[in-house]
């Protein structure tokens, strides 16, 4: 075995070939199943888009490295299903560009999130996480609730994410600003739901009615989070299963 190895150190182009041959099996390992795409990812009819005020707050999230702490992938295990909920699907995260699924908790999984606290709650748990629960070791994220939220490039955000896929037509990007400052209560818009849906979250998340701040936009994300689509919960077992 040594030998083999000894004598294609002294011939470059042969050693080449090799660790090309070894290294294709690899990538093949990893390309192979995108061949299989459209059969591996689940079929959900109910899928819905992120709105830009989501968009926005995912990008906060993003920024401020959330994923480090959190994942948002719930496991086939047991203990997992038990205390998150539904295992997380595929086709939950197809219109996450980068997707946040990871194996990293220093916190819970945040996959399944949205609607298990009130907007007070997560309010109150960004700027003073140790206030409503003490062994947390967050830190605060107070900045958020005065810091007013860019706007006007939000657009621009949904035309990046519709090259890669995500279904965002003309119209949504033309009212991408709009559609956000409407969404966070501080503005009236009829457009909203018509392009987004009629169960879409409109409201102070952060219950300030004065401006449009970050932290409306990561809590109107936080609370989509595992909304988007019901799949998840169509395909899980009865309880007792």
């Amino acid at each position: 075995m040594f030998g083999l190895h000894y004598r294609l150190e002294k011939h470059g182009m042969a050693l080449l070939l090799g660790i090309i041959f070894v290294t294709s099996i690899g990538g093949l390992v990893d390309i192979a199943p995108l061949f299989t795409i459209d059969e591996t990812v689940e079929d959900a009819p109910d899928m819905r888009l992120y709105t830009p005020l989501e968009v926005a707050g995912r990008n906060i999230y993003i920024r401020e490295g959330c994923y480090a702490c959190h994942s948002q992938m719930i496991r086939t295990l047991r203990d997992e299903v038990e205390r998150y909920g539904p295992y997380s699907l595929a086709v939950e995260s197809k219109y996450d560009h980068p997707m946040q699924w990871g194996s990293k908790r220093t916190g819970p999984d945040l996959a399944r999130i949205g609607g298990k606290y009130s907007d007070e709650w997560q309010v109150a748990h960004l700027i003073d996480p140790r206030a409503v629960v003490p062994q947390s070791i967050m830190p605060s994220y107070r900045f958020l609730s005065t810091t007013g939220l860019r706007t006007d490039d939000l657009g621009l955000h949904l035309k990046a994410l519709s090259r890669v896929g995500v279904p965002y037509t003309d119209e949504m990007v033309t009212n991408a600003t709009a559609d956000a400052i409407a969404q966070a209560g501080a503005d009236g818009s009829d457009g909203l739901t018509t392009r987004y849906g009629e169960a879409t979250q409109a409201r102070l998340f952060d219950g300030d009615p004065g401006k449009v701040t970050e932290m409306d936009a990561l809590i109107a994300y936080l609370q989509i989070l595992g909304r988007l689509t019901n799949a998840a919960h169509a395909n899980s077992p009865p309880p007792g299963e």
